[in-house]
């Protein structure tokens, strides 16, 4: 039985990469209206392979056109924020199912200093303060998405502090300490080129979904922005008054920032025009987009905070969200051992990463007492509900959703991903993957 897994697991990658090989070998040649009907073609043959995989495990029969027709529409509601997909209720108690808890798949000398995966799931890329990027293939036939296959990237010297990839998979950038944005190729793992521009180090990236625009956002209170299919600058926004820390964007040409000033900006690029947010707490951490209307922020003060772009103040704020005297799956032994560990227990319960499951309801924060938590952001912005504490020892400095919502990917390491204000050493530095079981 292992032997047959063996073999299928290995035609399985010969397969990907004779696919890559190809893929490569034509973009060589092809336009660029050539090449959107390629990526257009590929996009609808492994929609319909989806589908008839869920039919199968269904056993049911279905009109394939029509389910096809009916997942298109509803896929592109999902990723222009006009329809949510309720999941947060269906997530199990994680105590209750056998999916078991959070699995290291990926290991790295140095604390894991972000963590992102492709466009369909199959890939987390992942880079660490020692200045590696790893490029690891997950197995979706296991519940735990473990790993199958590892790659390496050159090393950058200097901590890597952020990544991003483009939604076709082709680009992955990835910025750091050294004040250069890299851009590399995911198929050959090759160098293509550095951008140079920010004076000081560059703490995150987003690309804008479905393009190559590229925003950066640094130490020198400047976001950037970049289009790396055509190599080249674009411009500069200016109004933070601190370090950049966050940043995200969804399909809109709206960027989110989030500095050390307090500040949420919501950058309006074609209007050139931004709205600022201000914050009680004393600095913001992380932000990300729940859709084109709602904002979820942490904060060093172990807040999270629920916003609309509708106002500047928070809808709501949850105050000590990772607070280390209340985290229920933690024993009181282990909560010592944090609080002895931290230079300051406030260090552990700073909010370093919050992540929402895209099109969907379901959030997740981490931090450094010992959990990730789930949330449900109720509907019409009515408020955000705890849901479940999954344990996981370690600063959780970067946490990723798959699309379906099946499984959750967090980098974690000993230290915090900006400083070494505390230090964890039961912890394990590496990409972390807990399976969520979904009714």
């Amino acid at each position: 039985m292992m032997m047959t897994n063996l073999k299928k697991l290995n035609n399985n990658l010969k397969r990907q990469k004779i696919k890559r090989r190809r893929s490569f070998e034509l973009e060589e040649k092809e336009t660029a209206a050539e090449k959107r009907k390629r990526l257009y073609d590929e996009f609808l043959e492994n929609t319909r392979v989806a589908l008839r995989r869920e039919g199968e495990e269904e056993g049911a029969e279905f009109d394939e056109d029509s389910l096809l027709a009916r997942r298109l529409q509803a896929q592109q509601l999902e990723d222009s924020g006009r329809r949510c997909r309720y999941i947060a209720s269906r997530v199990q108690n994680p105590k209750t199912t056998q999916g078991g808890g959070f699995e290291l798949v990926v290991k790295h000398r140095q604390s894991v200093t972000v963590a992102v995966l492709s466009e369909d799931d199959s890939i987390v890329f992942s880079a660490s303060k020692d200045g590696s990027i790893r490029q690891s293939h997950l197995d979706h036939d296991h519940d735990h998405g473990g790993k199958t296959e590892e790659t390496y990237y050159a090393q950058q010297g200097r901590a890597v502090l952020a990544l991003a990839v483009t939604s076709d998979g082709r680009y992955l950038a990835s910025a750091g300490f050294d004040r250069d944005i890299h851009l590399w190729d995911t198929r050959t793992r090759q160098h293509i080129q550095a951008f140079s521009g920010h004076k000081g180090p560059i703490s995150c990236l987003t690309f804008r979904q479905g393009t190559s625009e590229l925003f950066s956002g640094s130490y020198d209170r400047m976001v950037k922005i970049w289009n790396v299919e055509d190599r080249s600058y674009v411009t500069t926004l200016f109004g933070h008054q601190s370090h950049v820390l966050s940043i995200d964007c969804l399909r809109k040409e709206r960027v989110l920032t989030a500095a050390r000033d307090r500040t949420m900006h919501l950058w309006k690029v074609p209007e050139e025009s931004q709205l600022v947010f201000r914050a009680p707490a004393s600095s913001l951490e992380c932000c990300c987009f729940i859709n084109n209307d709602e904002i979820l922020s942490g904060s060093d003060d172990g807040s999270i905070e629920h916003w609309s772009v509708l106002r500047k103040k928070p809808l709501h704020i949850i105050k000590n969200a990772h607070s280390l005297s209340t985290p229920n799956t933690l024993e009181v032994k282990q909560i010592h051992d944090l609080s002895n560990d931290c230079k300051g227990p406030s260090a552990c319960s700073w909010v370093s990463s919050v992540a929402v499951c895209r099109g969907s309801d379901l959030a997740a924060s981490g931090a450094g007492n010992g959990v990730v938590r789930l949330w449900e952001i109720e509907k019409d912005a009515k408020g955000v509900q705890p849901l479940f504490e999954l344990p996981l020892v370690g600063y959780v400095n970067s946490l990723a959703f798959a699309k379906s919502g099946k499984f959750l990917v967090a980098g974690v390491g000993k230290e915090h991903r900006l400083g070494r204000w505390g230090s964890l050493p039961a912890a394990r530095n590496g990409v972390a993957v807990h399976p969520l079981q979904l009714s």
